[in-house]
């Protein structure tokens, strides 16, 4: 049986977009589950679009989220280079073995002439695609040409009837009539491949078994198979994979400033929950299950599971996949992870930060939410008079002052200025005044964090201010409703 080889070949203009990730998942999973091997392959034969620096960023990614690939520009490989424009010599010999067997012709075309018969056709309301112009020039005067120096290049020769048709794995069959198909250029002027020929002479001599992409080139693909008719090559394997949308409207895009892989790190989102959450963009496992790690996805991805429609792109579902795996992350790993969002607010603050974790953990859904979370416990935000009342917990400014003298009173008392002491004091509080414990925890709570949700509530975040912080914000508490009380009666 023949080995199983596929691909990813991104072209390196910036970082990796979302539906780019998962194209490279699904091409990585497909190969691992039937043992085979995964290639990394850098297509940039477009040297403009290139954007420096972008190739390492593609390693960076590809090993960030957990695809390790078997072959690659920066891991090696028998096939190799595996950058094109490091395989450039390769490409025009194959194109001249076209040229002689008639499948591919030089064209001497300039960019004006073509630009008049286009506006000719558009002029008369017709679809212009190129009209075989150089075709008929004799071999041995377009060879003269070439040798001359003069600007060319290598176009394929479409069949003018008939149909090009391949296989696909989630499409089935898929043929079109040629008579509409363009002579699309092979080579360009500056020798290099375009990608429409590059990608067949890779794919066959790195020997890529099967080709997973998206939808965007099923339409070219019938092309990609007169080449390998052409060459009397036997064709990859076809699976072209549908867009990811951002909504019913618009395809996710790095242009319209959707998040790439990199910017949902950076964001706070757990690498694993992307992964999950991309896998599950268009393919369905057999039951229900929802969570899986990159190992349970290689053993039940299945290409039956994909479905033909776009998939849309979720941000509150990615939230809470993000969510339920930070909550499931050891604590220890969750401390790590979340002290550099602590750092951003409370650096240098004395605040004791594995017991802000432990408050944190179960209420985080996304990292770069944190700072905003904890800001409170760095600066006491300014906050109205309407968060004293409560009605579940029967409290109201006039109480709430009450609460607080006295509680200033007791906390500036307290020696042991543990968590366990701070609700022993409150607590007493309470019992002697019979007021019910919210009646007490509320008014303080809201006088320490000026927030109506906070991680923790009264002796928690007393704890983490510290005695002194506690006992400034109570006062700057009973000085406010002290002032609202004046304003009431004047």
């Amino acid at each position: 049986m023949t080995e199983i080889r596929t691909r990813f070949a991104p072209s390196p203009t910036g970082y990796m977009h979302l539906g780019g990730l998962r194209t490279a998942l699904y091409a990585y999973l497909f190969a691992k589950q039937r043992g085979g091997k995964f290639i990394l392959r850098i297509e940039d034969t477009d040297q403009e679009r290139e954007v420096p620096g972008a190739v390492e960023l593609i390693y960076e990614d590809m090993h960030k989220a957990g695809l390790d690939y078997d072959e690659g520009p920066d891991v090696g490989g028998p096939f190799g280079p595996y950058i094109q424009s490091q395989r450039k010599d390769m490409y025009m010999p194959y194109a001249m073995q076209l040229v002689e067997s008639g499948a591919a012709y030089p064209c001497f075309c300039t960019k004006e002439e073509l630009q008049q018969r286009r506006d000719a056709a558009t002029a008369k309301g017709e679809q212009w695609k190129y009209d075989k112009h150089c075709l008929h020039i004799d071999k041995a005067e377009a060879k003269r040409r070439m040798e001359s120096g003069e600007p060319y290049v290598i176009r394929q020769n479409i069949p003018e009837v008939g149909v090009a048709s391949f296989e696909d794995l989630l499409y089935g069959h898929v043929e079109t009539e040629c008579a509409i198909l363009d002579d699309n250029v092979l080579i360009k002027q500056d020798g290099l491949p375009t990608y429409n020929f590059a990608n067949v002479i890779d794919d066959h001599t790195m020997q890529i078994s099967h080709v997973i992409r998206g939808t965007e080139y099923l339409s070219s693909t019938p092309k990609y198979n007169l080449l390998y008719e052409a060459f009397g090559w036997q064709p990859p394997i076809y699976m072209h994979l549908p867009v990811v949308m951002k909504d019913a409207t618009r395809k996710l895009s790095k242009r319209h400033g959707d998040p790439t892989f990199e910017d949902l790190l950076e964001q706070g989102y757990v690498r694993d929950a992307i992964i999950n959450f991309i896998a599950l963009l268009g393919w369905a496992p057999k039951d229900d299950r929802e969570f899986f790690t990159l190992d349970d996805l290689v053993e039940v991805f299945d290409t039956d599971g994909l479905s033909k429609s776009p998939a849309i792109f979720n941000t509150d579902k990615l939230r809470w996949f993000n969510s339920e795996y930070i909550k499931k992350m050891d604590f220890e790993d969750y401390l790590r992870t979340v002290t550099p969002w602590f750092d951003k607010v409370l650096l240098g603050k004395g605040i004791d930060y594995r017991r802000l974790a432990e408050l944190m953990h179960g209420r985080t859904e996304v990292f770069n939410q944190v700072p905003e979370m904890v800001q409170f416990l760095s600066e006491l935000p300014d906050y109205a008079i309407d968060l004293y009342s409560h009605k579940k917990m029967k409290t109201d400014p006039a109480l709430s002052l009450t609460v607080l003298k006295l509680a200033l009173t007791r906390v500036a008392a307290l020696q042991d200025f543990s968590e366990d002491s701070l609700k022993e004091c409150l607590m007493e509080l309470a019992t002697e005044n019979e007021w019910k414990t919210g009646q007490v925890m509320w008014p303080v709570r809201v006088a320490l964090s000026g927030l109506p949700s906070t991680p923790g509530g009264a002796t928690e975040i007393a704890y983490l201010l510290g005695k002194d912080e506690t006992l400034q914000r109570l006062a700057i508490g009973i000085n406010f409703l002290e002032q609202y009380q004046s304003l009431q009666q004047s």
